[in-house]
């Protein structure tokens, strides 16, 4: 099939999103479709598909958006019908982008079926942020879209019972997200994050927060859960990895240092690729008390890693999370995070159960070629339709 995919800012470090595009793009194109991707930023995106080489999928970067409120002109939208015009089907990612808007109305006029992927946007949690002008947003446009959809795709059911509500005319359906597994087949061992990272190889005990630094992702819990562990006695040390804003990341230094945790909680920055890897290796404990989570990559990873997971219901995917043997799900209350940790820490052979059976769990359950075919059926049906 001729799949087209458009995600405004193909850049990492602003989120999961980014990761969910560039694997179920690399992930359609390896069984044999020929996948395009539109983008206006596409600072992470892989040579080849800039290249357009055979197959992978091929990268159109496209001039951002230049009219007030962030919308194309008439100029771009001739351009990008032409690559419209090219698809069979077409994905639209992420929830507020008004240029979203101007690709459904485009391809609507044009009778192209698209899919649309809201990734946890509509979750309570979120419309609570802001929610008079995400309301307004649906109200004016963003309804429209959606039920203009084939279908609105959500990655876990607890994330469709919270967004549908929002599309009542439209048709939800739950795939999850592709996850690439390949550098979790072959683990690399803590050893290159503690070469990276000499300051995290203590001999205590580690924790590990692995993901964009974000207010929703409950980073304030965990440093109040450290403290409190602190304090009954485990002697254990808090890794906080990720980037965020500033002012942000200042502010939950602030905390830290006004804890008198410096030396027990550490930001060694951003990390990917194998010293990724290997961080939730070197980790003893996983734990993300995040307030809203729709799919979460970063606890499939850890469990992929062998790591157990503490994490909250913030997390659309606990019901799946707690199946797996390796993740234990608590209140977001730094008292109930502290307590959960403090008991797996106190029990070796517990957590090492949970390693092996959360890995065996992920590598059974998510492999690529399911997932990737649970995205065929609904591409062929869409344009069968």
């Amino acid at each position: 099939m001729k799949i087209l995919h458009y995600h405004r800012l193909m850049q990492l470090e602003t989120g999961g999103v980014v990761r969910a595009v560039l694997d179920l793009c690399s992930g359609l194109a390896a069984v044999g479709h020929e996948v395009t991707l539109i983008t206006c930023a596409g600072e992470d995106l892989p040579q080849p598909w800039l290249d357009h080489a055979d197959g992978v999928p091929r990268a159109i970067i496209i001039d951002p958006p230049s009219l007030p409120g962030g919308f194309f002109t008439p100029s771009a939208l001739r351009e990008i019908r032409s690559h419209l015009a090219a698809a069979e089907v077409m994905h639209l990612h992420s929830m507020w982008a008004p240029t979203n808007l101007q690709f459904a109305r485009v391809a609507r006029r044009i009778g192209l079926p698209y899919v649309y992927s809201v990734h946890g946007m509509l979750d309570d949690w979120c419309m609570a942020q802001r929610g008079a002008k995400k309301r307004a947003y649906l109200a004016a446009l963003g309804r429209r879209m959606l039920h203009g959809a084939h279908a609105v795709h959500c990655t876990a059911e607890a994330e469709l019972e919270q967004a549908r509500k929002w599309f009542p005319r439209g048709r939800g359906t739950v795939i999850p997200l592709v996850f690439d597994m390949d550098p979790f087949r072959t683990l690399p061992g803590p050893e290159p994050a503690l070469a990276r990272f000499p300051e995290i190889d203590t001999g205590r005990p580690r924790l590990l927060f692995l993901s964009r630094i974000h207010y929703k992702k409950g980073i304030e819990l965990l440093i109040d859960a450290t403290d409190e562990l602190s304090r009954n006695g485990h002697d254990c040390m808090t890794m906080i990895v990720g980037s965020g804003e500033p002012a942000y990341v200042a502010e939950l230094q602030r905390r830290v240092h006004d804890r008198g945790l410096d030396d027990r909680v550490l930001f060694p920055g951003f990390v990917s690729g194998v010293e990724k890897v290997s961080m939730y290796e070197a980790a003893d404990l996983f734990v993300l008390p995040t307030s809203q989570e729709n799919f979460g990559f970063v606890l499939f990873e850890a469990l992929a890693a062998g790591t157990p997971v503490v994490t909250t219901r913030g997390a659309d995917t606990w019901p799946e999370m707690e199946a797996s043997g390796g993740a234990v799900v608590v209140d977001a209350d730094a008292s109930a995070i502290a307590e959960a940790v403090g008991a797996l820490l106190d029990d070796s052979s517990r957590l090492e159960t949970m390693g092996r059976s959360g890995r065996e769990w992920v590598l059974a359950e998510l492999s690529a070629s399911a997932v990737i075919h649970g995205y065929e059926e609904l591409y062929e049906e869409a344009a069968r339709r």
